[in-house]
């Protein structure tokens, strides 16, 4: 029996006394990757947030399982040691942190890590500047992904993987990250589903306004949205069961 990775159950959260996610229900299954669509705003990063524990993020009803265990009330570190690895959409440039201090520390092996930099087409001397500082768009996509392959969690979060990248670019991270989920679980947020040009994902899940509005085939999906915006997800059921292409 296929075992669930990921589990949230009637979700809704709070971020400074204002509700920013009501009753979400998501389930992965172990091998599963799944894609969150939506509209700006909508709080797609927001349950990334809540799945990851950012105190911020109240969890004010519902409760989220991950690997079998309550981790609800869990801190981020703890769900971390559990399997759970993100790469930010925007995340912090880190002065006197040197990218390569954070990727030696999780890879011992330098033979892996020369494949991972030689496959995200990463220069070397990179690793010897400080995190994301003077980064372009690429580059810090590619020190994304480069950390969160070292840490070897077993299931990925993904925001918004294909914002800011150029299309080389975007074709060289898109295969390391298709490469990447074949051996783990995951969740990708993305608006415009470029990265599903790369990537096999097996459930897709609309968000608009803190509410899942409607799941089915990411091909379907990302169709549908594509040719009639997010207006056509306020009018499709609560759950699309046309699993057909």
């Amino acid at each position: 029996m296929t075992e669930n990775v990921l589990d949230v159950r009637d979700v809704s959260v709070n971020i400074q006394g204002k509700k920013v996610l009501e009753n979400i229900n998501l389930t992965i299954q172990q091998g599963e990757v799944h894609v969150l669509f939506g509209p700006n705003g909508s709080g797609k990063s927001s349950l990334l947030m809540a799945i990851l524990g950012f105190p911020s993020y109240k969890v004010t009803s519902g409760e989220i399982f991950f690997k079998g265990v309550n981790v609800t009330r869990l801190p981020i570190n703890e769900r971390v040691n559990l399997g759970m690895s993100v790469a930010f959409q925007n995340p912090p440039a880190i002065r006197g942190v040197k990218l390569g201090s954070i990727v030696n520390h999780l890879v011992s092996d330098s033979n892996k890590l020369a494949e991972i930099t030689e496959k995200l087409r990463f220069p070397p001397e990179f690793l010897q500047r400080d995190v994301n500082l003077g980064f372009s768009g690429g580059e810090v996509k590619k020190s994304e992904i480069l950390q969160i392959t070292a840490q070897g969690g077993d299931f990925v979060m993904l925001d918004e993987p294909d914002s800011g990248v150029d299309v080389e670019n975007l074709q060289v991270v898109g295969k390391v990250i298709d490469e990447l989920f074949k051996e783990r679980s995951g969740l990708i947020i993305t608006h415009y589903g470029y990265i599903l040009r790369y990537v096999n994902a097996d459930e897709a899940h609309v968000l608009i306004n803190g509410t899942i509005v409607c799941s089915g085939k990411p091909v379907r999906i990302l169709g549908q949205i594509l040719n009639e915006g997010y207006s056509w997800c306020m009018k499709c059921p609560k759950v699309i069961k046309a699993h057909q292409k």
